[in-house]
């Protein structure tokens, strides 16, 4: 039984395409638009292949690190990272997919690799709706928070 649990969500977003992935890989303000978040970059320029930055997520000072490094790094189209962590492993994916000079689609993807084996594998139905569900809401904030990124 596979522990991967495959989570993606798109959102159209009014803003150049330069403008949308300049917002998403705005480490430090990705906390804005992601819920429950804070992001810092912990090596390198975060703009960079082997660039490395650091999420928590949780509610009231119970959450979950997540390290990453920059693996792909095409602005203003892709960003990948590969997911270092002991519970949080995989990959994840920022694509720009332009649709004129001034909008574009966000895509974000994640292939995460669940812990706990087998245990890990039958929690992935119970999982994946809830961690699609805050996946959608904060790209409905993405998109709102890209209207007013400077440009």
């Amino acid at each position: 039984m596979s522990g991967i649990m495959r989570v993606e969500a798109r959102v159209e977003v009014t803003a150049p395409p330069e403008t949308v992935f300049a917002a998403a890989t705005d480490w430090e303000r990705q906390g804005e638009w992601i819920l429950g978040t804070t992001v810092r970059v912990r090596h390198g320029d975060g703009r960079s292949v082997g660039s490395e930055v650091e999420a928590v997520t949780g509610i009231r000072g119970i959450g979950v690190t997540d390290s990453m490094r920059i693996t792909v790094w095409d602005a203003p189209f892709r960003c990948e990272v590969q997911h270092l962590g002991t519970v949080v492993r995989g990959t994840g994916i920022f694509a720009v997919v332009p649709r004129g000079r001034d909008a574009a689609t966000f895509e974000w993807a994640e292939q995460l690799e669940l812990p706990l084996g087998a245990l890990g594998a039958l929690s992935a139905p119970l999982l994946r709706p809830v961690f699609g569900y805050g996946l959608r809401l904060s790209l409905v904030r993405f998109a709102d928070f890209c209207r007013t990124y400077p440009r």
